[in-house]
């Protein structure tokens, strides 16, 4: 969700990884002299030989549609980085969200530097928890230090660390990462990550002992009773979130609680540190999901578990996701935010390999976000295959049907703004 001027601000550098595809459609975007970008990486395949079993990747990252802004770039970044410190056990996902005027170059220098600091940490096999922490306020200090602005903009970060069959998933602001379980004959997706925002009584105590006011806009502005303290969920609440002010100022507004960056915020309670999570990987475990917070704004885990379970390619499943991410956001609002995802599938891991899970630091079964649409498990079939083929009749997004060929069509097809819902029919 980021700040109040973290979406709608200025003119960046292109930030994320990966080779650009470029593609030009009739609606707004041929209009505003920007051609939309995809980033998609191949499919990629790393083993993890200590436990005999290979992790199957991909990354796409789908720039917003602003139409109020039509040179601002993506603010998303994202890092995949295999066999850290040359290990072939220890491999690094993950996405950051910029925000604010200088979103772009704080979130690709947080991405860069990041897996850099965790991969010269030399207790990062020993202890993977103490050098995610230390790695996350280095980095922190050293935004803070650069030649960047970050007084007014910063980065949330979602990372998963693979190190042999365990998950360390360190998270600071309102990305997320996911992992589908199957159960019987469902497939349930749990939240490897907590939203860090004031939603959370914790959270929220937390700043407001820094010095926060934590106030909607409404309440800020005045429309509203301040002394009013408590804002439902974000299911109900999502379209006015409370917010981090200073005590005499309308600023900074963040809607998130943690982040790298954001020096003023830092003031009032904002911080770089993350919260660490763990989960040892059985056979149960099908496949994870990396993404930045535009992908969760109007879908739920399970949701994009569903759909990402549809697909036997992750390529395929990342594409599927955003086009339903990107749809759901022009019926609510009149632009979409950036969208990156990595999907990992977890291929081969045996009964002797895999461990007792240890569950996710109490992070699971959180209340939705806003608006999100909640949906049941999805369908397992009998025998080895896990994931379903999707059906050409199985979409309900209609006319903005993303179109999947066969073949694999090398340019990745959204719907436009011009396919778009009437804003009545939600």
């Amino acid at each position: 969700m980021g700040c109040v001027h973290g979406k709608c601000c200025g003119r960046f550098p292109k930030s994320s990884d990966g080779d650009p595809r470029e593609f030009r459609d009739s609606g707004p975007y041929s209009a505003q002299r920007k051609q939309h970008i995809l980033t998609e990486r191949s499919l990629e395949l790393v083993p993890v030989p200590s436990h005999s079993f290979n992790l199957e990747y991909t990354v796409l990252t789908q720039r917003g549609y602003y139409p109020d802004s039509p040179d601002k770039d993506n603010q998303d970044s994202f890092c995949v980085k295999t066999q850290l410190q040359g290990n072939p056990n220890i491999h690094f996902f993950g996405v950051f969200d910029g925000h604010g005027q200088f979103g772009t170059q704080c979130a690709n220098l947080v991405k860069d530097r990041l897996v850099e600091v965790l991969a010269d940490d030399p207790t990062l096999p020993d202890d993977p928890v103490e050098a995610y922490n230390s790695a996350f306020l280095t980095t922190n200090s050293e935004l803070h230090s650069s030649v960047i602005d970050d007084t007014m903009s910063g980065t949330t970060a979602i990372t998963v660390l693979v190190v042999g069959n365990t998950l360390y998933v360190a998270n600071v602001g309102d990305s997320r990462a996911v992992i589908a379980v199957k159960d019987g004959n469902r497939i349930i997706a749990e939240d490897l990550s907590c939203d860090q925002t004031p939603f959370r009584k914790d959270e929220y105590e937390r700043v407001k002992q820094s010095g926060a006011r934590v106030l909607s806009v409404d309440q800020v502005e005045g429309l509203k009773d301040p002394s009013i303290q408590s804002w439902g969920d974000e299911e109900s609440e999502g379209g006015d979130p409370p917010r981090l002010w200073v005590q005499n100022g309308m600023y900074p507004g963040t809607a998130f609680t943690r982040s790298v960056g954001d020096s003023t915020a830092e003031k009032i309670g904002v911080v770089a540190t993350p919260e660490v999570s763990m989960v040892q990987l059985t056979p149960n475990h099908l496949f994870f999901v990396v993404a930045s917070d535009g992908v969760f704004e109007f879908l739920s885990s399970q949701a994009v578990v569903n759909m990402a379970a549809k697909y036997s390619d992750p390529r395929d499943a990342c594409a599927a996701i955003a086009g339903e991410s990107y749809k759901l956001w022009l019926e609510h609002e009149n632009r979409t935010d950036d969208i990156t995802i990595i999907i990992v599938h977890i291929k081969g891991l045996s009964n002797s390999a895999g461990g007792a899970t240890d569950g996710t630091d109490g992070s699971t079964n959180r209340a939705a976000r806003r608006r999100r649409k909640g949906n049941s498990g999805s369908s397992f079939n009998s025998g080895s295959e896990v994931f379903r083929s999707v059906r050409s009749d199985s979409s309900e997004i209609q006319s903005c049907q993303l179109v999947l060929s066969m073949n694999r069509n090398p340019a990745i097809v959204v719907p436009s703004p011009t396919c778009q819902s009437p804003r009545n029919s939600v």
